[in-house]
C-alpha cells in the first residue's frame, strides 16, 4: 500500500504546470466520474489517477495535461480527443478508440495498447517506452529496437524480445535486432533460440559487409558453443558485458 501511495505521489508531482493552461471544469469532472459520458468536455489538467473510465465516452474531450496515470480507459471512446501532454503512465487503453486523437508529448510509458484504434493519431514526441501492444504502424523498426535494448538493460528480457521481434517483422534484414534478441534469449537461458538468432545475425552482417558485426556475432556463437559440462551458471552476464565489443555494435542500430 505504501508503495502504491508513493507511486501516485510521484505521478502527481511529475505533471508540469503552465500558467497558460486553465483548470479543468469541475462540473465536467463530476459528470465524467458519475456517468462516464463527457463528450467535448473541458478536462484540461484534470487529476484522474487510477480512475475507472472503462467504456467512457470522451470523444472530442480536451484532456490536455490531464493526469490519467494507471487509469482504466479500456474500450473508451477518445476519438478526436486532445490528450497532448497528458500523463498516461501505465494507463489501460486496451481496445480504446483513439482515431484522430492528439497524443503529442503524452507520457504513455508502460501503458497497455492492445487492440487500440490509433488511426490518424498525433504521436509527435510521445513517450512509448515499456508500452505493451504497440501497433507496428506507429513506430519505426529502430524505435522498437531501442525500446528493446532499454528493456533488456533493465532485466525485462521477455518484453525486450517482443520489441526485437516487432523490429524484425518490420525490417527482416535487421541484423542488429537479431543479435540483440539472441542476447536477450541467452539471458533467459534459451540457448537454442540465442544460437539461431546469432547465426542469422552473422549471415546478415556478412551480406552487409559489417566487419564489427561479423566478429561480434561470431564471438557470441563461440560463447554459445562452449561446453557447459552439465553445469548451469547461477550468474548471468549483463546485456552488454558477456563479450567486450557487443555493446558498441548494438549501439550502432539506435535511431540517432
Amino acid at each position: 500500500m505504501n508503495s502504491q501511495i508513493l507511486a501516485i505521489t510521484v505521478f502527481l508531482t511529475t505533471i508540469s504546470l503552465s500558467t497558460s493552461v486553465q483548470a479543468a471544469n469541475s462540473e465536467h469532472v463530476r459528470r465524467l466520474l458519475a456517468t462516464k459520458e463527457c463528450q467535448n468536455c473541458d478536462l484540461t489538467g484534470a487529476g484522474l489517477v487510477l480512475a475507472d473510465l472503462s467504456g467512457a465516452n470522451l470523444s472530442g474531450a480536451n484532456l490536455a495535461g490531464a493526469n490519467l496515470s494507471r487509469a482504466n480507459l479500456s474500450a473508451a471512446d477518445l476519438r478526436g480527443a486532445n490528450l497532448s501532454g497528458a500523463g498516461l503512465f501505465g494507463v489501460n487503453l486496451s481496445s480504446a478508440k483513439l482515431s484522430g486523437a492528439n497524443l503529442a508529448g503524452a507520457d504513455l510509458r508502460n501503458s497497455y495498447l492492445m487492440n487500440a484504434e490509433l488511426n490518424g493519431v498525433n504521436l509527435n514526441s510521445t513517450s512509448l517506452q515499456g508500452a505493451i501492444g504497440i501497433p507496428s504502424q506507429i513506430a519505426t523498426p529502430e524505435e522498437f529496437y531501442a525500446w528493446g535494448v532499454a528493456e533488456a538493460q533493465k532485466g525485462n528480457q521477455q518484453q525486450a524480445i517482443d520489441y526485437f521481434r516487432q523490429a524484425i517483422a518490420m525490417k527482416p534484414d535487421y541484423a542488429g535486432a537479431y543479435l540483440a534478441r539472441g542476447v536477450a534469449r541467452y539471458q533467459i537461458l534459451d540457448r537454442q533460440g540465442a544460437f539461431q538468432d546469432a547465426q542469422m545475425a552473422e549471415k546478415m552482417f556478412i551480406s552487409q559487409n559489417n566487419n564489427s558485426g561479423i566478429l561480434t556475432a561470431q564471438a557470441f556463437l563461440k560463447e554459445l558453443q562452449t561446453p557447459q559440462d552439465g553445469k548451469v551458471s547461477t550468474g548471468k552476464p549483463s546485456f552488454f558485458d558477456f563479450v567486450g565489443s557487443l555493446g558498441s555494435v548494438l549501439l550502432q542500430f539506435f535511431p540517432f
